[in-house]
């Protein structure tokens, strides 16, 4: 049974061993870091700023006599992507949404206990728990153990917030998919969502495509049916690590998606008629999600950014840090693709040999150049692993 020791992680990162815990310690440890960094958040400027103090103690308060309540807010993106957001970035705006979605996020679990004032609130703030959110009024808003107030009006939280008929509170703004996994309807709170890095993309904006959320949940049922028939373990480290899935539009020719790496928790899918389009798009965000949380504990390669290489999959140069994301999720992939050939799929098999084959020179680049530290070191020999697995589907 795989798992965090030492500093370093056992060899089943990419595909994990039967009965694996690597993911879970993973994704645990880059909660504990995110609840350490929560803590330790310094005020930033202005009246956001004083108010994050101010409630910096009643925090401390909950994390002694609630750490699981708090642990389970945290782990929320809507939460933990803000705290990494924060991160040595001095930003009253996003110190405020957090202060507002946390303190929402808590009274709803009914562990808030003092009344927390934010001064300059955003004007929607999500809950994930309750998969409502909240518009209030203009001006300073306040959140306390049993409801909100501002602009003179106000409303019940815990267990009663979203089931009341209010102008300022939005119903359904997720959709479940499966276990823990829901679709995002109507609001994305990741600041760096518009930013991109990819060449055929301009952001990740949510976006349904105009199409029915009954088709995005069927489409991504799909896909995880096949993950779940053909690499169950994986399909479980699902239920572990991720939480959302944000909807950046449809597209019957091609498929898009994206990661962030603030963004633990959350992938970023377009919608595609194939099953198996949205099956290999969710392993392989989902497995830049890994890595995401593995970089909670430190960096994978001495030479991660600097010089470029040519991507197997990529139409521009990338650092190895990108090759190395390449190979880590598209490695996954070929092993769902053999099992379904295996399985009696025939028509995947021109498309198991492309993948094999940028997988190879993937590795490869890795293999020559890369320079892994003592955290990427054993992923690394995994990654060389199991491209030798694949030869024969490359060389054929």
């Amino acid at each position: 049974m795989a798992r965090i020791v030492g500093g370093g992680v056992l060899a089943d990162l990419t595909l994990p061993a039967p009965g694996s815990e690597t993911a879970r310690g993973l994704f645990s440890a880059a909660l504990r870091r995110a609840l350490t960094d929560l803590l330790r958040l310094p005020p930033g400027p202005g009246p956001n700023g004083a108010a994050w103090g101010r409630f910096v103690p009643e925090l401390r308060r909950i994390a002694g006599r609630a750490p699981g309540a708090l642990a389970s807010a945290v782990r929320r993106p809507t939460i933990g992507t803000l705290i990494r957001c924060l991160r040595g970035r001095p930003d009253p705006a996003l110190q405020g949404e957090l202060l507002a979605t946390l303190a929402l996020e808590l009274a709803v679990a009914g562990v808030l206990e003092d009344r927390i004032q934010v001064p300059q609130p955003p004007r929607e703030l999500l809950c994930l728990e309750a998969r409502c959110a909240l518009r209030p009024p203009p001006g300073p808003l306040t959140i306390g153990p049993r409801g909100w107030q501002a602009g003179g009006v106000g409303g019940p939280l815990g267990e009663e917030f979203g089931t009341c008929p209010s102008e300022h509170v939005t119903r359904d703004m997720y959709e479940s998919v499966a276990g823990p996994i829901v679709l995002a309807l109507r609001r994305d709170n990741n600041p760096l969502a518009e930013l991109e890095a990819h060449p055929d993309k301009s952001g990740s904006g949510l976006d349904l495509g105009g199409q029915p959320v009954a088709a995005w949940l069927a489409g991504l049922r799909a896909g995880l049916g096949l993950v779940e028939a053909h690499l169950p373990g994986l399909r479980a480290e699902l239920d572990v690590g991720l939480s959302l899935v944000v909807p950046v539009g449809h597209d019957r020719e091609r498929h898009l998606s994206a990661s962030y790496q603030e963004a633990i928790g959350t992938v970023y899918l377009s919608l595609h008629p194939s099953a198996l389009t949205l099956a290999e798009a969710l392993i392989h965000e989902f497995s830049h999600n890994k890595l995401h949380a593995l970089l909670e504990q430190g960096p994978i390669l001495e030479n991660a950014w600097s010089p470029l290489y040519a991507s197997p999959v990529r139409p521009d140069p990338r650092p190895l840090h990108g090759v190395l994301l390449a190979a880590h999720a598209f490695l996954p992939v070929a092993a769902m693709l053999e099992s379904m050939l295996s399985a009696g799929t025939t028509e995947v098999e021109g498309r198991l040999r492309q993948v094999a084959r940028g997988n190879h020179e993937a590795v490869e680049t890795l293999r020559q150049h890369a320079r892994p530290t003592a955290i990427g070191a054993p992923l690394l020999a995994e990654l060389m692993r199991l491209d030798d697995r694949f030869r024969r589907f490359r060389e054929g």
